[in-house]
This record gives C-alpha cells, structure tokens and sequence, in this order.
C-alpha cells in the first residue's frame, strides 16, 4: 500500500527532529510540558484527581500539583523521543537505555513454558519494546489500534523495527495460547481501565481498579511465568530497563478467586515503582473510571 503524503510528511518531520541534540530536545520538552499543564485543563483535572484517589491524604494538593506537572514534562519528553526510536539501532543502544535483572527474564524463559511479561505505561515503554528487541530477544506484544490511523501505522512501524511481532488486543487469546504453547515471550500491559465485563475490580493505591484479568488468566492456564519489567529514566536522560523476579501465581483451587489475587499482587508490582517514580507514569488516563458493583475486601 502506499503511503499518504501526510504520512511521508510525518515521517520526514521525525527524520528531521532525530538531528535535534538530546539537550535541545530535553529544553524544548520541559517548556512543551509546563504550557500543556497550563492550557490542557481537561487532562490537567484527570492528573490531579488520579493523584487524589491513588494517595489520599499522603500528599497535599501542592505535591499533587507538583507531580502532575513533572509528569506532563516527562511525557513530553516521551513524546519528543519517538524521533529517535526511528534511528535507534544496536551501535547506538547505549546512548539511550541499559538493562539490568537479565538473569529473571533468562531464568523464565529457560523453563520452556513460554513467557508472559507484565508491562505497563511507565517510563518510555516503546523504546523498552524496541530497545529488548534490538538488543536481545523479539517479543510479541498485545496492543489496542491506536485512534489516529496515520499514528498508528507509524507507532506500528517503530514497534516492529526490532522484530516484535504485534497481536489485536481484542480476539487475542487464541493466538497468545499458541505462542506460548511455542515458547515464546508475550507482552501485555494491564494498567489502563476496562469495562466491567473485561476485567476484576482490585485494589490499585487506595482504590479499586478494574484492571486487565486476561494475563493470571493466561498465566494460570498455561503454567508460563510472569515477569515484570518497567524501564525509569535516568538523570542523565537515558533509562534503565529492569526486569524483576518472577511473580509466583497464587493456586488455591478457586479459580475465580485467585484470578482476583493474582491480578491484585500485579497491581501491587505496577504500584511499587509508581510510588518511587510516580512523575514517569501515564496519570493523563481515567484509571479508575469504571466503578466497582462491590466494595473491597470481598464478602467471604
């Protein structure tokens, strides 16, 4: 097919902005971010009242504000670092990201049952896909159609530079139970809000969150271990992606219930390094908007 002269337009723009120095980009950010928290009243309010349900009294509302408005910085600089995903290769991988807790993600993987990663919106989680891809292993990664046609076609192509092969999030499960019946390694990322019918409702911070079931569905149904890896930024701009141990699944024979308790203690994996980073995560989305029928604990 080809391409749409907007879309060749877009891709000459980011060719273009790939020459910037990472010191210029990092400036022209920072200022991108603090006049997004000023005009973009509607995500602004979204940051903030996230920040609120997830803290509660643990921060006032000036250390809200304060980290609504770093983290709106850092996704800017997300944002202005797609260039660079393009023109990333291994030669020039050290400039950009390090890894650290390989010998989690080889162990998993050693066990020949397949390999489910818990991903997240943390950090710049495309240049981790691309960058494991590049420097490693090629994963297949779960994804949602991004709105914007023309996005998504180029998110798509700087996914997929590495190797990484990409699976509809919807209709998934068939095709996630072959790869791992095969060995391979699955991404998913469980941190964004479903409709009621898709996921559990569990406690993420001081909330309840319906949150993705589809990987302790996966992981209990297959035997495949769960790894957990999120990638911070760095002082120095670059990041370090970090792979933890495996989480071990929670088996007490009801189902139900422990497809709660696993998806539970994932949140509470997303959590911890929320907490320590909390400027690095996606604040800007409805996380808790869709209500629980009940509250928590469970009534036993």
């Amino acid at each position: 097919m080809k391409e749409t002269r907007v879309l060749r337009f877009a891709k000459g723009l980011l060719d273009l902005l790939a020459n910037l120095p990472k010191g210029v980009n990092r400036k022209l950010a920072e200022a991108l971010g603090w006049i997004w928290f000023l005009v973009d009243a509607r995500h602004r309010g979204i940051a903030l009242n996230n920040l609120e349900l997830a803290w509660g009294d643990e921060l006032d509302e000036s250390a809200r504000r304060n980290i609504a408005r770093r983290n709106f910085i850092h996704l800017s600089r997300v944002m202005l670092e797609v260039p660079y995903l393009r023109k990333l290769t291994p030669e020039n991988l050290d400039n950009y990201v390090n890894f650290h807790g390989l010998e989690h993600f080889n162990a998993a993987l050693d066990k020949g049952k397949g390999l489910l990663v818990l991903a997240s919106h943390f950090g710049n989680w495309e240049m981790m896909a691309l960058a494991f891809s590049l420097r490693y292993h090629p994963a297949n990664l779960v994804v949602r159609p991004l709105d914007n046609p023309i996005l998504d076609t180029l998110i798509n192509g700087i996914r997929t530079r590495g190797g990484n092969e990409l699976i509809t999030k919807k209709g998934s499960v068939r095709s996630v139970l072959r790869l791992l019946g095969q060995g391979e390694v699955v991404v998913l990322l469980i941190d964004q809000n479903l409709a009621w019918y898709d996921g559990v409702f569990v406690p993420f911070f001081k909330e309840i969150a319906c949150t993705n079931k589809a990987l302790a569905v996966l992981a209990m149904r297959t035997g495949a271990p769960v790894i957990p890896v999120y990638n911070v930024r760095q002082p120095d701009g670059s990041y370090q992606v970090v792979f933890e141990p495996e989480v071990e699944l929670v088996r007490s024979g009801d189902t139900t219930r422990d497809i709660e308790d696993n998806t539970a203690n994932f949140n509470r994996v997303i959590e911890s390094y929320v907490r320590r980073y909390p400027e690095q995560w996606f604040w800007v989305h409805q996380r808790w908007k869709t209500r629980p029928y009940q509250p928590w604990p469970r009534e036993k």
